[in-house]
């Protein structure tokens, strides 16, 4: 039961983070459509590429520290593991899930079905990734979560282990 609670307060703070990069608005998050969707937020004055680019580079710095900061913690400290298979197997579990919950609930539900995401002068360009869509880049990521898992079960190790000595 405890895991499940963790999961779910993990896919909340991946909600947060989301919300967070746009609270300006939709703009704020261009990063995140298709490219040319965001050829046409540039072309007709919406933003620029760089400020584009530098929002990116900024929220993708924030996000990566506090989902790993986070996902550290809940296995080394809440959970009070410090071996690396069992690091690795938490640390898997919660990246693929926070994968599917990204493709099922960000992707499909909230930027398919919310108004919000829907940026002015682009009303006529697809910016919701089809099923298919959704299923390569999930497919493509999952492969990758292997490897971040094994860095994840890695600094929980040499965190945690040094810590329980």
């Amino acid at each position: 039961m405890t895991i499940l609670i963790q999961l779910i307060l993990y896919c909340l703070l991946f909600t947060a983070m989301v919300r967070f990069a746009v609270r300006g608005g939709a703009i704020d998050g261009l990063y995140f459509y298709p490219r040319p969707v965001q050829e046409r937020a540039i072309e007709i004055g919406l933003t620029t590429k760089e400020i584009m680019q530098k929002k990116r580079r900024i929220f993708m710095t924030e996000f990566y520290i506090v989902m790993l900061a986070a996902l550290v913690l809940i296995i080394g400290l809440w959970n009070r593991v410090s071996g690396f298979k069992a690091a690795y197997l938490q640390a898997l579990l919660f990246l693929e899930v926070m994968n599917v919950y990204d493709g099922i609930v960000i992707d499909k539900i909230w930027v398919g079905h919310s108004k919000f995401w829907l940026l002015p002068g682009c009303e006529d360009l697809p910016y919701v990734q089809t099923w298919g869509q959704v299923l390569k880049k999930r497919s493509i990521l999952a492969l990758i979560w292997m490897a971040g898992a094994a860095l994840v079960a890695g600094i929980v190790v040499v965190i945690f282990k040094k810590a329980r000595l």
